[in-house]
């Protein structure tokens, strides 16, 4: 059976993903900064749930 922190593991892993289609075909430096930075606060966010933890924004 599937965790929710593996569920939400996999969740990030394709936001991170579709971050970085969309970084790659940016057509401006905002678009670009914008783009990275949401990779790197999702990247944290899956950095703490390969540790274990929940996030802030997941805790219930």
């Amino acid at each position: 059976m599937t965790s929710v922190r593996d569920l939400l593991i996999r969740g990030s892993e394709k936001v991170i993903g579709h971050y970085e289609l969309l970084l790659a075909s940016a057509k401006s430096e905002e678009e670009r900064q914008l783009y990275q930075e949401r990779i790197e606060r999702e990247q944290r966010l899956l950095h703490t749930l390969l540790q274990g933890g929940f996030p802030d924004r997941f805790a219930a």
